[in-house]
């Protein structure tokens, strides 16, 4: 399914991919060309470079990773991602002078993935690129789930409980890949939950009083 927005180019992305044409990489490991494109090779999101033509002018590492885990080919570009890219093209005409950005999600038996397509118009050229954004859904729910248990102060066998409830598993699931009983598992999801709460608790205490004229202790 394909969600269409309007969304403001890419600067920070577009000001890279000038760089990184084919006939601009670099050997020169302290080139501000190269340290650029090491900066797109880094980023978590698959980052694809294309025109409406379907030539493919840049894939990150990310990229290339999973159109691979799609198509099981090094080097080919997925339908479904083209496709998102042709339902932009098509809508080109509709909204000349709107920077829409189409969104649309697909699931396999190897990654489940979010796709989004806007237009990328560099100066140096003629014609508009097409950027593609690739993310995996599934990397993406355990980073979230990392970070939260990171603020929670989660121990290190809550926070694989939580990595499993994050992914949507039941408390069976969870019990199985853990190797322990489900009465067990509901333990650890009590204590997350007193956890989260205990910071959020912490949180608004924060915010009532630095609102009030005088800062006063906040017991929990």
């Amino acid at each position: 399914m394909l969600h269409g927005r309007s969304e403001p180019p890419t600067q920070a992305i577009a000001e890279t991919v000038m760089f990184i044409s084919p006939h601009n990489i670099m050997s020169n490991s302290t080139s501000p060309q190269f340290l650029l494109q090491a900066v797109l090779e880094s980023f978590v999101d698959g980052i694809l470079v294309l025109t409406d033509r379907q030539e493919l002018h840049y894939a990150n590492a990310t990229a290339q990773q999973l159109c691979f885990q799609l198509t099981q080919k090094v080097g080919a570009l997925p339908e479904i991602i083209w496709q998102a890219c042709e339902a932009l093209i098509d809508s080109r005409d509709l909204y000349p002078n709107q920077p829409i950005v189409l969104e649309s999600e697909v699931e396999s038996a190897t990654v489940n993935l979010r796709i989004r397509v806007q237009w990328l118009q560099l100066d140096t050229i003629d014609r508009p690129y097409l950027l593609v954004r690739l993310q995996d859904q599934h990397q993406a729910t355990q980073r979230l789930a990392i970070a939260e248990a990171q603020t929670w102060k989660l121990s290190p066998r809550e926070t694989e409980v939580w990595l499993h409830r994050r992914a949507s598993n039941s408390r069976k699931q969870i019990a199985i890949a853990l190797y322990i009983t489900e009465d067990t598992v509901k333990k650890h999801l009590k204590n997350i939950q007193i956890k989260r709460q205990f910071y959020i608790d912490m949180q608004d205490c924060r915010v009532t009083s630095s609102s009030g004229p005088f800062k006063v202790p906040c017991f929990v």
